[in-house]
């Protein structure tokens, strides 16, 4: 039977890829001027041209001519051919230059571009089916997973996620004995060091380079009522904790189940879990959108393989769901799960015994 093409679907389709193309290319391009340090001697600088920006960055003015037509094209910096000059507006420096602000993107770029680095693994862990280790992964995964998601924390997590909870806050305030579990570069363990200096932060994390930028972080960042461990959700040590917290990393592991239910041991009879994770739908139709697009495919090369990687290897993905996930909690011994507050990225889940 002879297929027939609709020629208008053919070229509407063609249309996009071409559109998603010239998208990684400009991640991948934005990458080369983060790491170059040219958005950085643009931002507050006003309209340069290209020799000018060459002297200020000390880059060759052929590389940047081309780089920055590639950005101008994408709207990633201005250009004004009166003038022949190139500048940032204040919307793009906080999206591709202001470190530590919710807008960056710099460090999402940065976790995509590692993806591209290790891509003959990823293709070799798609095809065998077998899990692939969270440290099999660049280091340049590493720093951009810490890297994005670091801002997100600082806006959020001391002032609206941790206010959501019931009675959570007045305990860290007075004192209270906290677990930060899959804590990796320690971002949200020095927050809540920082923000509440009566309690003690306890980072967990199993990956041991993790653990030790975490305690760099802490000792730069100069808070003392921390402690790291290198230890697996499932396996940690310590009783009696008031709160625990995961943030993006349940889906992660093996035996989600295994790890909720040792964190419910570890807690207080009254204690509480705060589990943060990817906003998503209970069902793919509704996360057939760009962000469930995004997740999706990390969920591919990361998080899926991480948890193949271990024990059960459940592989819950990163669009898992509340349902999917309250029923995880609830096979782990919890009995209520609420939807304390979400963002536009993530979901925050209230777990109480």
């Amino acid at each position: 039977m002879t297929e027939q093409i609709d020629e208008s679907k053919v070229e509407e389709l063609a249309g996009k890829v071409i559109g998603d193309v010239a998208g990684a290319m400009a991640v991948f391009m934005s990458y080369l001027g983060d790491q170059a340090g040219v958005y950085a001697a643009m931002d507050g600088a006003g309209p340069l041209s290209v020799d000018e920006l060459a002297e200020r960055t000390g880059l060759n003015p052929k590389y940047l001519h081309q780089w920055l037509g590639s950005n101008a094209a994408a709207g990633y910096v201005t250009y004004d051919p009166a003038t022949e000059r190139f500048s940032l507006t204040p919307e793009q420096a906080l999206v591709f230059s202001r470190e530590g602000q919710p807008a960056c993107m710099q460090g999402f770029f940065q976790t995509v571009v590692a993806q591209y680095e290790t891509q003959a693994k990823a293709v070799d862990t798609f095809k065998s089916g077998e899990g692939r280790p969270w440290g099999d992964h660049s280091t340049c995964c590493f720093c951009g997973t810490d890297r994005f998601f670091r801002p997100g924390y600082a806006a959020c997590l001391i002032d609206q996620w941790i206010p959501a909870l019931g009675g959570v806050e007045a305990k860290l305030k007075t004192g209270a004995k906290v677990a930060d579990i899959a804590c990796g570069h320690g971002s949200s363990t020095v927050l809540m060091a920082k923000a509440y200096p009566n309690s003690v932060i306890h980072g967990i994390d199993f990956h041991e380079p993790s653990i030790v930028e975490a305690r760099a972080k802490a000792e730069a960042a100069g808070v003392t009522n921390v402690e790291f461990q290198v230890a697996s959700a499932q396996d940690f040590t310590g009783k009696d904790f008031d709160f625990a917290c995961i943030f993006d990393a349940l889906h992660d592991m093996g035996d989600p189940v295994g790890a909720a239910a040792h964190i419910r041991e570890a807690l207080k009879p009254d204690g509480s879990f705060m589990l943060v994770e990817p906003l998503a739908g209970d069902r793919m139709e509704e996360n057939l959108h760009p962000l469930g697009q995004i997740f999706y495919a990390f969920s591919t090369t990361i998080c899926t393989p991480a948890s193949l990687a271990q024990d059960i290897g459940l592989g819950l993905g990163a669009q898992a769901g509340q349902k999917r996930l309250t029923k995880v909690l609830g096979e782990a011994g919890f009995s209520t799960v609420r939807r304390a507050t979400e963002t536009p990225t993530n979901m925050v889940l209230e777990v109480t015994a």
